[in-house]
């Protein structure tokens, strides 16, 4: 049984889930994403398929899957991707098979997608979905962390922050809503999440099995 099955008693099988984090360009999810990962042993990130160039420090299979726009057309018409979005006139997708087969090995995938591919994530498998929207502090907290990372030009940061105002208006369709204002409270709050979402009835198939062995043993 994998690592994420584990839930105080380790014998007991578990479908793994799909975290979703959501937030405009700066609010934190990155920051957010990285802690959890580093908490979570056995939660994976999901690597997502690119047809944009790799950023300096990114790494081949690790951050992205960087392919060109034939290979993301192909594998749409396959029906290989679970989801996909175009972004800044560069498309992103999610493959199918890797996710399908975590989840069936009781292993927990975290998905760094905004709210259009989150939509399509739940139509594609809307049990396994938990959904979290994270929001700045307010729009001055969210303009000062874009423009210190230094690396937009001014064009690019006008698109970036009517870009944030549009994800935004879609907070309201995710499950859980979290205020990015304190980095260790939010990730107190994402724990909670993920580790009730574990003990969720149904997600625990081996449970129907283990109560059976204590009621027979009674």
């Amino acid at each position: 049984m994998s690592e994420a099955g584990h839930s105080g008693a380790s014998e007991i099988a578990r479908r793994g889930l799909l975290l979703v984090l959501s937030s405009p360009s700066g609010a934190g999810k990155t920051t957010l994403a990285k802690r959890l990962l580093d908490a979570n042993p056995a939660l994976e990130l999901s690597v997502s398929v690119t047809t944009r160039a790799p950023r300096p420090g990114e790494v081949q299979g690790k951050d992205y899957q960087f392919i060109d726009a034939a290979e993301f057309e192909r594998m749409k018409g396959a029906n290989e991707l679970l989801e996909w979005a175009p972004v800044f006139d560069k498309s992103y997708g999610t493959p199918r098979a890797p996710v399908v087969a975590a989840l069936a090995a009781g292993q927990d995938v975290l998905f760094d997608i905004d709210w259009q591919g989150t939509r399509q994530l739940k139509t594609q498998l809307p049990a396994d979905v938990i959904s979290v929207f994270i929001l700045p502090p307010d729009a001055e907290a969210l303009e000062r962390r874009l423009r210190a990372r230094g690396l937009d030009s001014a064009e690019v940061m006008a698109r970036r922050m009517a870009a944030a105002a549009s994800e935004i208006e879609h907070w309201s369709e995710y499950d859980y809503v979290l205020v990015n204002s304190d980095l260790d409270a939010s990730l107190a709050a994402l724990q909670s999440i993920l580790n009730a979402e574990r003990l969720k009835r149904e997600r625990q198939t081996g449970m129907a099995g283990f109560v059976a062995g204590v009621l027979a043993n009674l």
